[in-house]
């Protein structure tokens, strides 16, 4: 049927297109300015037709997309994405700057919405004759599914519909003397595919067309031959066919239904790619854009924008490279038989002329203008959950606006401002909204700063609505996610960690429940692992306290408690481990008595009884028989480095480890658990004994047994820093001896010398002052500094 005939009395136009094609979207204007309809039917859902008019609206700026979510179930959502040059954006503003009425006709989201959980209800109990007819409706033709365009593509002899599409649409303008003839020639080819293929695959298409033809039919009643469709181009020869009105209301029968709301939400180009994951997505938004906009000379004007690009990351590109480019580009458009030089042409000659050949400026082009970080807007009046009202409100205030490009955000807590953002983002991630996530500082290791990366992404929006349901505003709703949260874990650790993200959040209503569950989470719990795993969270919090003005008595006594009870059971826990098991308990060891040493704020802390307890424990793990060697050469390094073991009584401990009666594989274990981590090779390094013990075991462990000790020594060694194991390299060299280690230290590690300058060591105190804090007396405290030692 040719474009004078659907102009005919009675018979609607039907406009075909590609989602999100330029080439369809200068079509979809031109066909629109020619004929006038009297109404704009667009392919989208119904319930949005209250929205339409938000669409004319000055701060409403594609991409946008309409979001459509179950009331009850927010989660369960989809999303109708429209960019500048998407032919439905099209239609819709020519309907507005015309005054004519535009609506939705496509199947509505109530019912597309419920789809997904009617078909897993049918997939458990497909009891019940209407809910079986249903999934029998939703699975006609399913067995093979096609794409349109990529038949179609390959039909011509391409290898890539989007080059054919480029070639054939793109290229080729919008109809010279007839604006309805690039319509009429799809509708020829997508005729032809559903006569060859039927639905395609696409079971579901049938039952929306049928909805589509109904209201076709109400708006032909209404407005008589003036009525315009755009729609995809698969469904027109459907739309084009006279199916009787009881088959179509026949299909649509007994659709299962979900109560549901819609609105406008910012969209973004990346999330328009394929790459973002939407079904109906293009590889290249950022170029599709271009071709759009672009008034001529799209090639010229494309890569005069690559060149600024480039040059604004201090790549010389001249304009000798853009004119070489363009020809280029032209060049190799004419060998391969295109009309006009595409994104292949474009790319290729981007790639020789102002990439030298390499592909990684290529794929920064390819990020930041092929597919592109637009980010769009909504008016203010968009219907929204109060819960987003109340978050554009705080981003405002805090001047932290959502962006589509990631970024860094450093954080100084004591500012009053970014301590609010800080508060802000921790909220939100306990509400499921992960707009920022945690970085390491590079401003420094302080609790008083803070790293994030920033990111929104369009499904922010979805996460939004879904934390709805816990409150209207952030704080109120963090608080009553975290009281929830903290009645439904099952691990002490989860709700230790949930007691740091309270104080991170500053959600002083949250803690008493969550408090009052870790106490009965600790007495209940009886793993020392999971005792040992809780603690160093729960020190990390008391942390917060000073930086962020939080209150953390109780969560101090809290932590003491648990100390006492992992001090108890860890002797008898740690008998009888296996190598793996004993590796886990390693790791629980280091950071107990890591957490131990940031407890400094509760009173049994202060007078030392913590100290002294967990002092103990290590002396008895040290001398306990049953206990693995790794386990029991820990202990040994901790309480050398606490100073509560002399270097004789360790020397001594590790005689007796390396003597010939231990097996190779225990004494190997022992000198992990002693030497590994961090400060072990620096241990070796200083302390010739040790190292001279170390070096004797090792050279006389038996051939067949080396095989068996090696692994487990080359991950401890290999652990090390680079300087530090070229020292120990140059050690072995020169061999034991004061002598050679001076030599290994001078050659090996510049900087370090034999003996320590008093007076270097002395010019470090008043720094170790400012950063520790002085006593009451106005010098550091001893049980902070166990020893100063500056080498040349």
């Amino acid at each position: 049927m040719n474009g004078g005939q659907a102009r005919d009395a009675g018979q609607p136009l039907l406009l075909g297109v590609r989602h999100h094609g330029p080439g369809s979207a200068r079509a979809v204007r031109a066909a629109l300015d020619a004929s006038r309809p009297r109404v704009v039917l667009i392919e989208g859902p119904p319930e949005a037709d209250p929205l339409i008019p938000l669409a004319a609206a000055e701060d409403m700026r594609p991409p946008v997309a309409l979001l459509a979510h179950a009331v009850d179930e927010p989660g369960r959502s989809a999303f109708w994405p429209l960019a500048a040059f998407s032919p439905e954006w099209v239609a819709l503003r020519w309907a507005l700057e015309h005054g004519v009425p535009a609506r939705f006709i496509d199947l509505p989201a109530t019912h597309t919405l419920a789809w997904e959980r009617d078909e897993e209800e049918n997939e458990e109990d497909k009891e019940g004759g209407e809910g079986e007819a249903a999934a029998e409706r939703y699975a006609l033709d399913e067995d093979v599914r096609i794409d349109p365009l990529g038949v179609l593509a390959d039909t011509a002899g391409y290898d890539d519909a989007e080059r054919w599409w480029e070639d054939v649409v793109e290229h080729r303008g919008v109809g010279k003397g007839d604006a309805l003839a690039p319509f009429t020639a799809l509708e020829e080819a997508m005729t032809a595919l559903r006569e060859t293929y039927g639905s395609g695959g696409h079971g579901r298409d049938l039952i929306r067309e049928a909805h589509m033809r109904l209201r076709i039919r109400e708006a032909q009643r209404e407005f008589e031959d003036g009525v315009a469709v755009v729609c995809g181009a698969w469904h027109v020869p459907a739309l084009r066919r006279r199916a009787g009105v009881t088959a179509d209301r026949a299909l649509l029968k007994g659709l299962p239904r979900v109560k549901t709301d819609v609105t406008w939400v910012p969209w973004t180009h990346r999330r328009l790619s394929r790459a973002g994951g939407y079904g109906a997505g293009i590889d290249s938004p950022g170029w599709y854009a271009h071709l759009f906009a672009a008034p001529d000379r799209p090639v010229e004007r494309w890569l005069t924008k690559v060149a600024g690009l480039l040059r604004a990351e201090d790549r010389a590109v001249s304009p000798g490279h853009v004119i070489e480019a363009v020809r280029l580009a032209e060049t190799l458009a004419a060998l391969r038989g295109r009309p006009l030089p595409g994104l292949g042409e474009a790319t290729d000659a981007v790639r020789a002329v102002m990439c030298d050949g390499s592909d990684v400026p290529l794929a920064l082009v390819h990020d930041r203008l092929v597919v592109g970080d637009v980010l769009g807007k909504v008016p203010d009046t968009v219907p929204a959950v109060p819960l987003q009202r109340d978050l554009e409100r705080t981003q405002r205030r805090l001047r932290l606006g959502p962006e589509v490009a990631e970024r860094e955000l450093d954080l100084d807590l004591r500012r009053e401002t970014d301590a609010e953002r800080s508060r802000l983002l921790h909220r939100l991630r306990l509400l499921g909204i992960d707009w920022g996530r945690p970085a390491a500082s590079r401003s420094g290791t302080g609790t008083f700063r803070e790293t994030w990366r920033l990111r929104w992404e369009p499904e922010l929006a979805v996460r939004t609505a879904e934390a709805g349901v816990w409150g209207t505003t952030v704080p109120a709703a963090a608080t009553a996610k975290a009281e929830a949260d903290a009645v439904a874990a099952r691990a002490l650790a989860d709700v230790t960690g949930l007691a740091e993200r309270c104080l991170l959040a500053a959600l002083p209503d949250a803690l008493p429940v969550v408090m009052r569950v870790l106490a009965d989470r600790a007495a209940l719990d009886t793993d020392v692992a999971h005792l040992a795993q809780a603690l160093p969270a729960l020190v990390r919090s008391l942390r917060y306290g000073d930086v962020r003005g939080t209150d953390t008595a109780a969560l101090a006594e809290v932590a003491a408690g648990l100390a006492e009870r992992v001090f108890v059971g860890l002797p008898p826990a740690c008998a009888g481990l296996d190598a793996d098991a004993a590796e886990e308990m390693r790791r629980h060891v280091d950071a107990v008595h890591s957490a131990l040493g940031l407890l400094g704020d509760v009173p049994a802390a202060r007078d030392g009884r913590l100290r002294a307890r967990w002092r103990a424990v290590l002396r008895t793990l040290s001398a306990r028989d049953a206990v693995p060697g790794m386990l029991r050469g820990r202990a040994v390094r901790l309480l050398l480095d606490e100073g509560e073991l002399a270097q004789d009584e360790a020397a001594r401990l590790m005689r007796l480890v390396l003597s010939p009666g231990t097996p190779p594989a225990d004494a190997a274990a022992w000198i992990d658990g002693f030497v590994g981590g961090s400060g072990g090779g620096l241990l070796l390094v200083h302390d010739e004994r040790l190292f001279g013990l170390v070096d004797r075991w090792l050279t006389a462990v038996p051939a067949e047994a080396f095989t068996d000790v090696l692994p487990l020594l080359r991950r401890t060694f290999s652990a090390y820093e680079p300087g530090v194991r070229r020292t120990l390299g140059e050690l072995v060299r020169q061999g034991p001896g004061s002598q050679g280690r001076a030599q290994a230290l001078t050659a090996g590690a510049p900087g370090f010398g034999p003996g320590v300058d008093e007076a270097r060591a002395d010019a470090v105190l008043p720094v170790l002052r400012l950063l520790l804090g002085p006593d009451g007396d106005g010098e550091v405290r001893a049980d902070r500094v166990d020893r100063v030692e500056v080498r040349r």
